[in-house]
């Protein structure tokens, strides 16, 4: 028996943040989701 989880919503500011944390402070991607809580492939998809 598997359980189906609910999907996190991000709200459009939240996102522009972490991009901003790659492009204008120069995290790595990994390191930006880690700071933010979400994955690397969520990041991935907003930049």
């Amino acid at each position: 028996m598997t359980t189906k989880g609910t999907r996190r919503q991000f709200k459009p500011e939240f996102k522009k943040d972490a991009v901003a944390l790659v492009s204008e402070q120069g995290y790595s991607i990994s390191k930006a989701a880690e700071a933010v809580g979400t994955t690397a492939n969520n990041l991935r998809r907003w930049i």
